[in-house]
């Protein structure tokens, strides 16, 4: 046999040395295109559609459906299945679940690039979008129609954080046979279960919290008993995998996520307290404190807080001074994206149709990381000193 041939033919088996398993704590990552069957009889079942194994590449390899399966778990849902990134996850499950003729409601605080996707790209298929006070509950019945196919719910949302009353939608949604779906990557699984509260589809953008390093892309869909087989197949025939690499990480993220989670609430917490106390502070919107409009429905359905919140400052604070704030910070980076280690902060002026009590407000958000909550208010603190006469 020539070297070439030896080369390309050579197969050994990596998961056993010296007739020894080799047994890791975390999964093997599997990447590439070819599977290999061991017959024809199981290719022509793959060709029938009936193997029950893995027959290529994007059939959802082994490291992904670890992910996946520790995701479901965690989510009590029946499927979850990964995608390449939270939006992505949230743009297939709204194709998976709706039709030309369609109409759905989406709340007024939700992801910005979820309400481009409804109104530039859904709007193309004949699917109408109402957007629904950020805070609504059973009074979302006086938006439904006879054609009102799903609910997408936010909650908090990610900017101006409103909290739904989400059982109270549920229940409505249910007698009438429409679809409910929330994007829980705020609170995540550990603090918020959205399936204990009759919500049918759970949208985690595992880029944040679940990775909690910032370096990756994904996104997860968990669906209940109800909508699984519907969702499965929508996913193979759409052919969607994710990356073996980035479900290794988002695996090994979920992993810390519950002490992560812990520091992130107990800091933000702390963080929030403290801006309450400041002179140039308007308003702190985090749904932990007692103030905030909807800290009742927090405190029912929630079981803890992430370290995502938001302040304004005072009105005479001019925009080129807040500018200069932000600047000045040495350990808040500037940056999109959240839940990661990394403290970051953005802020911008978010006009939502049912949300005008913000207005024309600039909102501050902080991601805060996992820095020594100590050193963070000292950092804002000489930003704020920017402001003195």
């Amino acid at each position: 046999m020539k070297d070439s041939t030896e080369l390309i033919q050579f197969k050994g088996n990596f998961n056993q040395v010296n007739d020894k398993a080799v047994e890791m704590l975390n999964p093997p990552i599997y990447s590439g295109s070819t599977v290999v069957f061991d017959n024809y009889e199981d290719l022509s079942m793959a060709n029938a559609g009936k193997y029950q194994g893995v027959c290529y590449g994007t059939d959802r390899l082994p490291t992904q459906r670890a992910f996946e399966e520790a995701l479901n778990c965690l989510e009590g849902s029946t499927l979850t299945r990964a995608f390449q990134s939270g939006i992505n996850a949230i743009q297939h499950a709204l194709m998976a679940f709706t039709r030309a003729g369609d109409h759905i409601l989406v709340v007024d605080n939700v992801y910005g690039p979820t309400a481009r996707f409804c109104s530039k790209i859904l709007s193309r298929y004949h699917i109408e979008t109402t957007y629904v006070p950020s805070n609504i509950g059973a009074d979302i019945e006086n938006f439904i129609r006879s054609n009102t196919r799903l609910i997408f719910l936010e909650s908090p949302g990610s900017n101006t954080f409103e909290i739904q009353d989400i059982p109270a939608i549920t229940k409505l949604a249910r007698s009438k046979d429409i679809i409910t779906m929330l994007d829980n990557t705020w609170a995540t699984p550990i603090y918020l279960k959205p399936l204990e509260l009759d919500v049918d589809i759970s949208i985690q953008s595992v880029t944040k919290y679940i990775s909690g390093h910032s370096d990756l892309l994904m996104g997860a869909v968990s669906v209940n008993s109800i909508y699984a087989e519907q969702f499965d197949e929508y996913y193979r025939t759409m052919e969607i995998y994710a990356s073996a690499h980035d479900s290794y990480l988002a695996l090994r993220g979920l992993k810390t996520l519950g002490v992560r989670l812990k520091q992130h609430q107990q800091s933000a917490l702390t963080i929030a307290q403290w801006l309450q106390t400041q002179d140039h502070v308007a308003q702190v919107i985090h749904p932990a404190l007692a103030e905030h409009p909807q800290h009742s429905l927090w405190q029912r359905d929630f079981k803890g807080a992430s370290g995502l919140f938001a302040f304004t400052l005072r009105a005479e604070i001019t925009e080129q001074q807040i500018g200069q704030f932000i600047d000045s910070l040495q350990l808040f980076a500037v940056g999109y994206s959240w839940g990661g280690f990394k403290s970051l902060i953005t802020a911008g002026k978010y006009r939502r149709n049912t949300a005008s009590h913000y207005a024309d407000t600039i909102i501050i958000r902080l991601n805060i990381g996992l820095e020594d909550y100590d050193d963070l208010i000292t950092d804002l603190k000489q930003g704020f000193s920017l402001f003195k006469p």
